[in-house]
């Protein structure tokens, strides 16, 4: 690996494994990929081999042999990129109507993504990215991928998620501003937070690697946000009995998140019997957009005012990871606030423990 240069460039990449951003080293092979360790590299290696491709050219001076991760055969790896160059499938398209979806019609249910073999979406990260969550993000405020990671992937996350379920590490939800003991009525989920390094959590800490890939593909594209951080990844179940999220705002203060991405694990889910609609209001608009919480779909929408939404009643157990990133000039404005005392209570939490479920 080679130690990054511009602190510009470091300011919008991730470790792939852990999410930190600073002080990070590059991948020697492929130079698209980081990571803030030697140690992390390795331990990431076992699935970055199987994207990572050897760059077109010799290796530089600087870089010695075993830096890097085993560099393989390189014939075979051209062999395959040629491969899966051929086989790639039609970009999604962005949902063609200019408005969100009213009350029938799902934001991106008319955004296809053609399968691979074992069911996730064909699409490079890089294309997914600046292809169809960019100008969708752009456009609507709000974009959805489903067959995000395929069947198998999904399955591994769903079972590490039902295993930290049963350890009792679950607590209610709590509100960013609280002020009365009333938060079940507002929402009624169980949550828990996870870094990515726990003891069986190995998948959900896959799925957090890749939401950190698209956005770092995103970077610099989305509005005029400059994401340099994120949350640790907030579990959420909705046991089913009913319980629900009033319409609520993620970031109504200025707390430094601006993209909310959120990954479901509801296998068969039928929201005419199982309820548990994720309802849009997005500001100026007459209509609302209905996200159903399908199995291996991936949601993003702007965190601020702009997305108003809720969590209707949910009859079946109800599972979704979410992550937010932030946006490197309000996380730092709301920092200040925060140590000058000057803000409003809203701003006053430790923001990687914001606690809003959808």
């Amino acid at each position: 690996m080679e130690n990054q240069q511009s602190d510009l460039e470091g300011d919008r990449q991730y470790c792939e494994l852990c999410g930190k951003m600073e002080n990070l080293l590059k991948c020697g092979r492929c130079r698209s990929s980081f990571y803030c360790s030697k140690e992390h590299q390795k331990q990431d290696w076992k699935k970055h081999k199987l994207i990572c491709k050897e760059v077109d050219k010799p290796l530089l001076p600087k870089e010695k042999p075993g830096e890097g991760p085993p560099p393989g055969d390189s014939k075979k790896h051209r062999e395959k990129r040629n491969s899966e160059q051929a086989d790639s499938a039609p970009l999604p398209q962005t949902p063609n109507t200019d408005a969100p979806a009213d009350r029938d019609e799902e934001v991106g249910s008319n955004t296809p993504t053609t399968p691979t073999p074992n069911g996730q979406t064909s699409l490079s990260p890089q294309k997914l990215a600046t292809e169809c969550i960019v100008p969708c993000m752009n456009k609507h405020g709000i974009c959805v991928v489903d067959n995000f990671l395929g069947a198998e992937t999904g399955l591994g996350i769903l079972e590490n998620v039902k295993a930290l379920y049963k350890t009792g590490r679950f607590t209610d939800g709590q509100l960013v501003s609280q002020k009365s003991d009333s938060t079940k009525d507002i929402r009624g989920d169980k949550i828990t937070w996870i870094e990515g390094k726990e003891p069986g959590c190995e998948k959900i800490s896959f799925l957090m690697s890749r939401m950190d890939d698209l956005i770092r593909h995103c970077n610099g594209k989305l509005g005029n946000f400059t994401i340099n951080g994120r949350t640790k990844a907030m579990v959420a179940c909705y046991p089913g009995n009913g319980t629900g999220y009033v319409r609520h705002v993620d970031n109504p203060n200025g707390d430094g998140r601006c993209v909310t991405c959120i990954y479901y694990l509801n296998r068969d889910w039928n929201a005419k019997e199982h309820g548990g609609l994720l309802r849009i209001f997005p500001e100026g608009k007459a209509q609302f957009a209905d996200i159903e919480p399908k199995f291996d779909r991936l949601l993003f929408f702007w965190s601020d005012r702009r997305n108003p939404h809720e969590v209707q009643p949910a009859f079946s157990t109800r599972y979704a990871i979410t992550v937010w990133y932030f946006d490197a000039d309000e996380r730092a404005r709301a920092k200040e606030k925060y140590l000058t005392g000057a803000g409003e209570k809203g701003v006053k939490v430790e923001l990687n423990k914001s606690s809003d479920s959808s």
